[in-house]
């Protein structure tokens, strides 16, 4: 059983994973990514470092060049839209803004491989920080017509495509696969899952989480959720940040941003960290709320903010808002509420990984009976309890 679990290959944990949708770096601008976001119903969408237009006009180029580098969801244009410069001038301008101004600096938090690449290789590049796992998708070569009529349903191929020009096509391995990977064998870790998370060592503690009081500007809380974006962890929201004491009273999660439109960045310019849960919690925000972003917009004169929020929030009564919309078409189970998941440092470790796996986030804070705030475990964490067992089984 040990045997057959070390044996296997991250092709074996990309059957049935859906070809990559891309964007280029080259030729891409944020407004084209807010637009291939939103009809691609994705909450990610990969950026690689090549021209695809232009590709289509190099006949020698073969497409090796091609590579990944980054990945961005709508957190990332609100984010971009939320910093002073571009609330304060013309989110217009900053949405012309090449796509390279929403990837972090660092190109490690996705790492190309093989589809040969060992499991166990495969944890420890996530283990030193990778988010995703780009693999080739082994199937049979696509022929330069199927290519053509692959490119011609895609609204625009110098923007986003799911071939290449060599006609490969490629799927990327998250964290979370690899947890459900290895639930299905979790029989062979024995003793290992009924272990609490507290006994293993893996809570990380208050002094190591993001967190922002429930009372701060959520302005404040951009840099944040910036990191983690990178972390693939979330913002606490609490009462009285760095306090030992502080209570755990929500949070704002990226990934429950990323199902809000582009008009949300007016809300981090206006909002306490309070209001903005309640602003993106299920996707939509409420009327009053709404109303109230726009009140402030107009106060402060933001006239620039206010026309892109007017504009995206004018429907007829018996429409939805886009923003609630968009949530809903991204990924019914990704535009949760903003209600945070938690567990007791008693929670063994079997139970906290199905609870991260079927509220799909990647991690679950760490809470006392008392509601005080412990710290947080991440995936990252369980494959390092994993790893090390494996490497002494």
């Amino acid at each position: 059983m040990a045997l057959s679990l070390l044996s296997h290959e991250v092709s074996d944990l990309c059957l049935g994973k859906p070809p990559l949708r891309c964007l280029s770096a080259v030729s891409a601008t944020v407004s084209d990514a807010v637009a291939a976001l939103k009809s691609s119903g994705e909450p990610f969408l990969s950026v690689w470092g090549c021209n695809h237009q232009h590709h289509e006009d190099d006949e020698e180029n073969d497409g090796s060049d091609c590579e990944c580098v980054g990945k961005i969801c709508m957190a990332d244009v609100i984010c971009h839209l939320s910093k002073d410069e571009n609330t304060l001038l013309s989110p217009s301008a900053a949405l012309k803004a090449p796509i390279s101004v929403l990837l972090p600096e660092t190109r490690a938090l996705v790492v190309h491989v093989q589809p040969s690449c060992r499991l166990l290789e495969a944890i420890d590049l996530i283990i030193r920080g990778a988010q995703n796992l780009i693999v080739p998708i082994q199937t049979k070569p696509i022929t330069k017509r199927r290519q053509q009529k692959l490119q011609s349903q895609n609204a625009a191929v110098s923007i986003t495509t799911t071939v290449h020009k060599n006609g490969r096509q490629f799927c990327w391995i998250t964290q979370e696969d690899i947890i459900r990977f290895l639930l299905g064998y979790i029989g062979l870790f024995s003793p290992l899952p009924a272990i609490s998370i507290a006994d293993l060592g893996i809570i990380n503690s208050t002094y190591a989480i993001l967190a922002v009081d429930y009372n701060s500007s959520a302005a404040s809380a951009v840099p944040a959720i910036s990191l983690a974006l990178a972390d693939q962890t979330s913002v606490a929201v609490v009462n009285g940040a760095g306090d030992p004491t502080m209570a755990l009273i929500g949070e704002i999660s990226p990934l429950t941003l990323a199902c809000c439109d582009e008009s949300a960045a007016a809300a981090v310019a206006t909002l306490s960290a309070g209001d903005l849960m309640a602003y993106i919690d299920g996707g939509g925000p409420p009327e009053s709320i709404l109303q109230a972003v726009k009140n402030r917009l107009e106060e402060k004169g933001l006239v620039g903010m206010l026309s892109l929020v007017e504009s995206l929030s004018a429907c007829s009564p018996d429409e939805e808002s886009p923003a609630r919309t968009y949530g809903k078409a991204v990924n019914s189970s990704a535009a949760r509420r903003s209600e945070a998941i938690v567990c007791n440092p008693k929670s063994s470790l079997m139970a906290v990984m199905i609870q991260a796996i079927a509220h799909r986030v990647n991690y679950v804070w760490v809470m006392e009976t008392d509601c005080s705030l412990v710290g947080i475990v991440t995936f990252v964490d369980m494959l390092k309890v994993f790893r090390d067992f494996l490497e002494h089984m």
